[in-house]
This record gives structure tokens, sequence and C-alpha cells, in this order.
């Protein structure tokens, strides 16, 4: 597959000020060559240059485009291989022909993630690092993206390497041991694994605290609004995001559906499901409406339930706190700007008093204190800063879990004085589960689901 030479585009499709098509492999930079027409041959420019030209259509000599050429040789490239990437104007029609004449040379169209999986299989990236890309474009927020970034770099790739050195040499003094038993001190080993074991344990279990708050920045919290209809959830929906994304109304019951909207909250990306108003309705539509928002409310991670202050609680609010109770949630007294009638103490029965946020949509009082209690409720008030490496993938979650299970078993083993050999075993399967997150034992099939993932031209 290495051999061949590939082409994909790398921009969004459609109008814009221009477009990229990336083309990789042993031959792009004679391939495109053959239909490039400028006074320097691509096959002779100096590697990363910018090379002004027409792309030709080789049969009729026609020019099809005017393009920008850029030539990076091997192995100062992405996938280490010669890369062209051409900048044409944008535009469906223009990128359309580039394309089609690229595909008549010795050359192919990419996978879904090929340039990447290249760039892993040509050592230029781990397998941790690959799949950081993902998250880089993906993200939904400036942490988000700061954190992919530096997974992007090798931040955890350089924290596994350094846990995988210590059990290799774990595994190499065992295996002197088990090879020259006559220089064995058979307690002496033990306490070494028992002393290696934890230290590796420690830098897992370091990682692992980082595991929740990472996966909220890689995908963000799912936040469900409810309440009675009219207490000003799309309102609410609409101050968060800085739009109109809702209609409001006066009249009771006007959101008849879920509706998604993704904002930012210092650095914490929720996904907003502003629903409707749960009651009891005879209305068919409205009925369909509030069994989703019930639904909603069982799939969220975090439930903002929103009260009208100007009322006195409803028992269907009552009821909408007991359901919720022992849920991550908080509560927001809505239209303080008016005079108020809800009885606080009530509330207290059920929240804390930093879960319960007074204010105005309206006047936008008291956004800035739900922003501020979201961010203690799952961040401990802010997200950490600095050098601090978070593993926000599933995959590398569980991983790190399955290690530190072979880790602790091989500590209860050396404990138990049971044979080193025996213990061995355990050491080697929490190597290769570390090894599988960078890719250093990974399988093709895990490595193909993984590319699979991606977007053409990445």
């Amino acid at each position: 597959m290495l051999s061949d030479t590939i082409a994909a585009i790398s921009t969004a499709v459609g109008e814009a000020g221009i477009a990229v098509i990336r083309v990789s492999g042993p031959e792009s930079i004679a391939e495109v060559n053959k239909i490039f027409h400028s006074q320097t041959k691509l096959t002779e420019a100096v590697t990363h240059t910018v090379n002004y030209g027409y792309i030709i259509d080789p049969e009729g000599g026609e020019r099809v485009e005017e393009v920008l050429v850029t030539v990076m040789r091997a192995p100062r490239s992405f996938t280490t291989e010669d890369i062209v990437e051409i900048s044409t104007h944008g535009g469906v029609i223009s990128v359309k022909r580039v394309m089609g004449l690229l595909l008549q040379q010795d050359i192919r169209l990419a996978e879904p993630g090929e340039f990447t999986k290249r760039a892993f299989l040509n050592g230029r990236i781990d397998l941790s690092q690959a799949e950081a890309v993902i998250d880089l474009i993906r993200s939904k927020s400036d942490k988000a993206f700061s954190v992919a970034l530096k997974q992007v770099e090798g931040a955890l790739s350089n924290q596994i390497g350094q846990l995988r050195h210590t059990l290799v040499e774990t595994m190499a003094h065992i295996e002197v041991n088990i090879d020259y038993p006559e220089h064995d001190v058979e307690s002496l080993t033990a306490e070494f694994i028992k002393e290696k074991s934890t230290e590796v344990m420690q830098g897992i279990t370091k990682l692992l605290k980082t595991a929740e708050q990472g996966k909220i920045l890689r995908e963000g919290i799912n936040t469900a609004i409810i309440g009675r209809p009219n207490v000003g959830k799309s309102s609410l929906l609409n101050a968060l995001a800085h739009t109109n994304r809702a209609i409001v109304t006066d009249i009771p019951g006007t959101t008849r559906d879920v509706i998604e909207e993704f904002v930012t909250i210092n650095n914490i990306p929720l996904k907003l499901l502003d629903t409707a108003g749960i009651r009891e309705t005879m209305d068919v539509v409205e009925k369909i409406g509030v069994e989703r928002s019930r639904h909603a409310v069982t799939e969220a991670d975090l439930i903002l339930l929103v009260l009208n202050a100007n009322e006195p609680l409803h028992e269907d609010e009552l009821a909408l706190m007991e359901q919720i109770r022992g849920r991550q949630s908080i509560v927001i007294m809505n239209k303080m700007d008016l005079p108020p009638k809800l009885d606080k103490d009530v509330l207290s029965r059920y929240y804390a008093e930093e879960l319960i946020v007074p204010m105005s949509v309206k006047t936008q009082e008291g956004i800035d204190a739900l922003e501020a209690a979201i961010s203690e409720l799952f961040f401990s008030g802010s997200i950490e800063s600095g050098d601090l490496t978070y593993v926000s993938n599933v995959r590398h979650i569980a991983l790190l879990k399955k290690a530190n299970k072979s880790l602790q078993d091989a500590y209860d083993a050396a404990e138990q004085f049971i044979p080193i050999d025996m213990i061995q075993i355990d050491v080697r399967l929490a190597w290769e589960q570390l090894g599988e997150i960078i890719g250093d034992t990974a399988s093709d099939t895990l490595l193909d689901q993984i590319f699979s993932q991606f977007c053409l031209g990445k």
C-alpha cells in the first residue's frame, strides 16, 4: 500500500477563497509534474517551496486552473513521503476538474485518514498522536484544542514511553534471575517487582485522574435544560448560545421538540438540549415533546432545572426535583427581575447553596454565577492549566485500567512469593497494554477501525 501514490481534497468542498488538494507517495512529484506547467519543473523544485503555474489537460493542452503548488520532499513531510499540495481557487468545479486529472495519472483516491495512517506506519507519529489529530479537528473549545495539540506533540506518548521503559527494566531484571537462578535472592527480586509495579501504577493513576475531565473536554457535557412551560428554558439556551436559536413567546408549550446547541462556558463545551416544558397535556404533539424531554433527562450528564422565581413551587417541579435527586444538576431561579414568590427554603432541602443560582435571563443577571457553578461542579472551580496531560480517549482509558490491573496482579503475586516466571506474565501484559495505546502492539483491525474515523484528505 505504501508504494501507491494517493490524492484527496484536504479542504471542505464548497465556495471558498482557496481549496487544497494533497498528493503523497513516491511518485507524487513526478505525477503532478505531468499536468503542471510553469517555468520550473516540479521534479527540479527545491523542497518546501511554492511554485506558481497552471494545471494543464495533457490531452488537449487546455489550461484547467491557475494554481500554487507546494513541494515537500521526503522525509521532511507529514507522511515522511514526497508530498505535493495544490492550492486552487475555491469552488466545486475547480477542485473536481483538477482531481479528475490527477486520478487519470498513476494516482488513486486516498482512503479516510490514509495520510495520517502513513505518518504512523512510517514512524512519523505514534497511534496516540494520530488519534489526537481527530480530537484537534473536532475540538469545541480553546482548552480542548490545547489538550489535543499537546497530544499531537507527544505529551501522552512521552509519559507512556517512560512507564514502559520502567517495565522493560523490570522484565530484564526478572529475565536475568530466571537465567541465572544461582545469583538470585528471591526476596530481593520480589521487593524489586513490587517497587517498580508501584511506581508504574502511580503514574497510571495520575493519568487516570484526568480521564473524567479529559473526556468532558473532548466530548462535551450533555446538558438538559428542563422545567415547566414558560419558565425561560429557551431564553436561557439563547442567552448561553448568544443567538436566537430557540423560539421564545409568552405562550406556554411553544417548544415542542428537543433543540440542540453547542456552547462553550469557561472553556467547558456543553451540548445544550432545550426541552419541551414538562407537564400533563392533552395536546398530542406537545405530549410527544414532553416524552422526549423525559428521555433527554435520563441521558443527560448535567441537568439545569429552571424555575420561575415569580411563582410558588408547583407540584410538577417538586416531582422533577425528586426525579433528578442524586444526579449532577443545578437549579436556576429565573425571572429574579420580578417580585420573588418562590420559597428558597424548600429548594435547600434538595440542593446545596452553591447549586442554587438566582438569575434573570432577561437582564443577563446571574449568567456568570451559572458558569461558575458548572465549572465548580465538574472541574472544582477551574480547568487545570500548565503541563497537565489530560487522558480523554475512551480506548486509552480502558487500556490504562487494564495495565493497572495487570500490575496489581504482579504486585500481589510478588507479595505471595509466587515464582517470578509467573509474575513476568503479568508485567509483560501490562507492557503490551500500554504499548497498544501508542500503537506498538496494535492489531491491523484496530488500526483500520481508528483511521476509518478520519475524513478524506487527513
